[in-house]
């Protein structure tokens, strides 16, 4: 028996059976679309997630996805991400929701209703830290200018 929650595809020959997808198999193609798109920093995700990818265990591609799959067969996807400092938020979160909804639709033959893209934060470039973890509380006196001689 098919699980109830699955999205069962229509076929071309419904005489060699159904094609059905769960959910999860959705949030993974949507996740891997978004974080392809250039000026994506990451997904959001729950605490159980960072905390299982911080441990080396899988990483999860549906993380920061919510899909919404209602009887009228209209799928509705909720996208959840933090940027890259100084990129084009528009620009972002128009091409999220175009290659969400080609992917979607190349790979499932789904329509798409809906894309919503909700910007969580903004990821500031790392800069590189100058102090000595050996000796953190070192004076750099070549800041000032003056050369350490000893």
């Amino acid at each position: 028996m098919a699980d109830e929650t699955n999205i069962i595809l229509q076929s071309d020959d419904p005489e060699l059976g159904n094609i059905e997808i769960a959910p999860n198999v959705l949030e993974i193609i949507a996740g891997v679309a978004t974080t392809e798109v250039e000026g994506v920093n990451r997904m959001r995700s729950s605490i159980a997630t960072s905390l299982n990818e911080l441990i080396g265990r899988k990483k999860e591609h549906g993380k920061g996805v919510k899909l919404t799959y209602n009887s009228d067969h209209e799928l509705v996807v909720d996208i959840d991400v933090f940027l890259n400092y100084g990129v084009s938020v528009p620009k972002v979160a128009l091409e999220i929701q175009s290659q969400v909804e080609q992917q979607l639709y190349f790979m499932t033959e789904l329509e798409v209703s809906e894309v919503n893209v909700h910007v969580q934060g903004v990821v500031p470039e790392k800069t590189e830290s100058s102090v000595d973890p050996n000796n953190p509380f070192a004076n750099d006196d070549t800041e000032n200018g003056e050369e350490s001689g000893n």
